[in-house]
């Protein structure tokens, strides 16, 4: 009886290594078939280039986005500074003579820095006057015209 269930063990233990040695074998050929299918015909050392050749330019990006973001922040320093907002407002001075020939023209920037420029028409002359603005207000006495034309000409 010992023989018998020697022989049985033994047939066991044939059939299971057997099988294990088979799922082994299918296990090492589905692998090599994903990795050749992964590879497509490049040796390791060419995926290795491409992913170094990747690395160098994510670190050209990065290089050319912190530029990028500097120069933003250069443009957005003189941007600024440009006149952004301006507006003019057309009156009459002198009611009993012409129409609509003077006006205000208000120019500012973004910090509402700028200039106001005036004219006031007249059939005998014509007079120009320009009063800077700092901050929104000027240091010399504005008409209502004026004032209303640096009050449309503010930069929000």
């Amino acid at each position: 009886m010992n023989t018998k269930l020697g022989g049985i063990f033994s047939l066991v233990f044939f059939v299971l290594s057997s099988i294990a040695i088979l799922w082994g074998f299918f296990w090492i050929w589905s692998t090599e078939k994903r990795l050749k299918r992964f590879f497509l015909g490049k040796k390791a050392k060419d995926l290795e280039d491409t992913i170094l050749a990747l690395e160098d330019e994510i670190k050209k990006l990065n290089k050319a986005r912190e530029n990028v973001e500097k120069e933003i922040g250069v443009m957005n320093l003189k941007l600024k500074r440009c006149i952004r907002g301006i507006e003019t407002v057309r009156f009459n001075p002198f009611p009993d003579q012409g129409s609509n020939q003077s006006f205000a023209i208000g120019m500012l920037n973004g910090d509402n820095d700028g200039v106001v420029i005036s004219s006031l028409y007249s059939r005998e002359r014509m007079s120009i006057f320009a009063k800077p603005v700092k901050g929104g207000r000027s240091e010399y006495e504005l008409t209502a015209e004026e004032k209303e034309a640096l009050r449309k000409a503010e930069v929000k």
